[in-house]
């Protein structure tokens, strides 16, 4: 066996296949132009910036024509065994007059000592709910609108190896919320015609992680735990407690073919006080705006939000630079936390195709199509895989 536990004829096949690449590869190909000699260790020794950069127009349900600018960039702070640090930074413009400007980071220091995690966001976002619970219908959208800053930042310490643990502040502000609607709806009972909410809390955060590159993880572990508490003392609009679960776990199938078996669960609960609205957990409102693919963002919202996926991934073309996915999904949601609406859950599924936009980072553009339930379906945009 090897030092990664690959057997003789794994690590043969390996040598033997086609050397990777990716757009850039890609193109220099077609246009018969002689690329840089640098070997792999050179390109991503430390301090080298990996940038993977589309830019690109699609269709999105909660933002129908969108144009966007997928940015990510990678490196390492010191070498091995120090994990891949990420930056990614996706501006977007929609048909519907949104726009959103997400930064979300993930830096480890030399030998993974300290993992610090950042999100910093702005969104001027016309969009649409659908009320509280797992019961809610199409029919029951409220369109709303409202500016949204997020500010969420912690350190963790390593602890043990692949496990950390750490603190951190979280600042949602939601102001000049409108309501289009003309009923009386969910969100105008629960909001109160609140043109303004503040969620502001400490963060205590446990994880045990051994992904060594977060873009495009194979055989590894992702276990978190999260618990915030939001306090009037720090500028909260109420007390109010939130514990934030998360899974992933990846099963290398196939050298090969580079075949990959992800699953991942996602689940949320509010205690101890009555969060916003816009607060809630919802679907599309994880870290990645990626649970609930064949749904629109926000479609069910509610005290609790239990999500499991599964994904299967795999090449198209030897050399990596084409892949595709399928995907399977379910969710629920209950409206408050003495209300479990037990059994009804929302499943969704659909197909996907990735391209490779840095094959050193192993970044990729998703582009996915999905299925839910009442005829919902639509396209979803990512760079790197979804979970």
């Amino acid at each position: 066996m090897s030092k990664l536990g690959l057997s003789q004829a794994d690590t043969a096949l390996i040598c033997k296949q086609p050397k990777q690449e990716d757009v850039v590869d890609f193109i220099a190909k077609v246009c018969n132009i002689k690329m840089s000699n640098k070997t792999d260790s050179e390109c991503v020794k430390p301090g080298k910036i990996l940038v993977a950069v589309f830019p690109a127009a699609g269709y999105a349900l909660q933002s129908g024509v969108v144009g966007i600018v997928a940015t990510n960039l990678s490196f390492y702070t010191a070498n091995p065994p120090t994990n891949l640090s990420t930056i990614t930074f996706n501006p977007q413009y929609s048909i519907l007059n949104q726009i959103v400007i997400p930064c979300i980071s993930s830096v480890f220091t030399k030998n993974n000592k300290f993992n610090f995690l950042g999100d910093y966001r702005f969104y001027k976002y016309p969009s649409y709910t659908y009320g509280l619970g797992s019961h809610t219908l199409l029919d029951d959208v409220d369109s709303i609108d409202y500016r949204y800053i997020k500010f969420y930042q912690e350190a963790l310490i390593r602890i043990a190896p692949d496990f950390y643990g750490g603190i951190g502040y979280d600042l949602d502000y939601h102001y000049d919320i409108s309501d289009g609607g003309n009923s009386l709806t969910d969100f105008q009972l629960y909001n109160n015609y609140a043109t303004k909410t503040v969620s502001s809390g400490v963060v205590a955060h446990l994880k045990y992680d051994t992904r060594d590159n977060i873009n495009n993880p194979e055989t590894s572990v992702y276990a978190s735990v999260t618990y915030r508490y939001n306090s009037t003392m720090l500028g909260s609009d109420e007390d109010w407690q939130y514990i934030q679960t998360e899974v992933r776990k990846y099963f290398l199938l196939s050298h090969k073919w580079h075949y990959v078996l992800g699953f991942w669960t996602w689940d949320e609960f509010t205690f101890g006080g009555k969060p916003p609205y816009l607060d809630l957990p919802s679907t599309g409102w994880d870290t990645y705006n990626n649970t609930g693919r064949g749904y629109i963002q926000g479609r069910f919202r509610g005290a609790n939000f239990a999500y499991l996926e599964t994904e299967f991934r795999f090449d198209i073309l030897r050399s990596g630079l084409l892949g595709g996915v399928v995907f399977s999904n379910v969710e629920t949601v209950s409206k408050k936390l003495s209300e479990g609406e037990g059994g009804v859950f929302s499943p969704g599924e659909g197909v996907g195709i990735r391209l490779k936009l840095n094959r050193f980072s192993k970044t990729n553009i998703a582009v996915d199509y999905g299925f839910g339930l009442d005829g919902s379906r639509g396209f979803f945009f990512n760079i790197g895989e979804v979970f």
